[in-house]
């Protein structure tokens, strides 16, 4: 077959296909065609050992043709069949699972403690220059720093806040020479009980009385609690004591705002006076015995 009536033949050939699909300029592939003259016979067979720059491929797996001869050397088509993961660049022909995995999202630094890094290093880029004696004085300076901080969070002011039980009653424990008390207050008409006593006959001195009774003026609240304590050891002045600085921790509890004026008059702070021991060769702590000249 002379070379004119073999590229009619590959013209004529190619436009019979069926449904080609055009693929990338510059492929070069070796494909057989065999079309006949009629839909039902084969008429001519044509091998054709190179292609044009337009490759093609038809559908049903059917054998792909070139339309145009090319003088370039034949190379292998290859074509990408597989996924591609587009979102980060991978084009490798492996297909690997793992590089599907989506990676978790990087933790990012608060602003403000980015921001802090930023003005330290601006503050101490002249005292680094990579040496030891720099990085140990950046971790000095650092550490000093953070403790001045720690100290500053401490110095301030705790919160305060209310705490009544379920019963409706704030709890405070207070203790003077050796007595202590535990006393509960409540909303009531001012009526208060010592060991299941009445306050009056418990303690018949009218300066226990007064002296137990201080937190409530200082707080601007007679009259308006109910007082249950329960006291042990020492005497009525210790037992006064302990109970007074038990009210006084008990309101505070109550509501925070009777503190300032009760904090201002010493209600809430504990006597730390104890009763001295006695002595050798002395009456007591500090009395010595009658002298005699003679």
């Amino acid at each position: 077959m002379r070379q004119g009536s073999l590229f009619s033949a590959l013209q004529r050939a190619s436009q019979r296909a069926p449904s080609l699909t055009s693929l990338s300029y510059g492929r070069e592939i070796s494909c057989s065609a065999a079309w006949g003259q009629s839909n039902n016979q084969l008429t001519s067979q044509v091998t054709a050992t190179r292609c044009v720059s337009r490759a093609a491929i038809i559908n049903n797996n059917q054998t792909c043709v070139s339309r145009h001869f090319s003088s370039r050397p034949e190379t292998k088509s290859v074509l990408r069949l597989h996924a591609v993961t587009l979102k980060h660049s991978d084009y490798e022909d492996e297909l690997d699972e793992a590089r599907w995995d989506v990676p978790e999202e990087e933790t990012h630094l608060d602003p403000t403690d980015s921001r802090k890094m930023e003005e330290e290093e601006e503050a101490t880029w002249w005292l680094y220059d990579g040496t030891q004696e720099s990085r140990d004085v950046l971790a000095a300076m650092r550490a000093k720093k953070a403790q001045k901080d720690r100290w500053i969070k401490n110095a301030s002011p705790p919160v305060r806040v209310s705490e009544i039980d379920e019963r409706g009653r704030a709890y405070g424990r207070g203790s003077r020479k050796s007595a202590q008390a535990r006393v509960w207050i409540q909303p009531g008409e001012g009526e208060i009980v010592v060991n299941r006593t009445d306050f009056l006959t418990y303690f018949p001195r009218e300066t226990h009385r007064d002296h137990i009774l201080g937190p409530f003026v200082a707080s601007q609240t007679c009259g308006k609690f109910d007082v249950t304590a329960v006291v042990n050891g020492g005497g009525l002045t210790g037992q006064a004591g302990a109970i007074r600085l038990g009210l006084a921790r008990a309101l505070e509890k109550y509501n925070p705002d009777y503190r300032p004026p009760m904090k201002r008059h010493g209600f809430l702070t504990r006597d730390p006076r104890m009763v001295e021991r006695k002595k050798v060769g002395r009456v007591k702590a500090r009395k010595s015995p009658q002298w005699v000249r003679r």
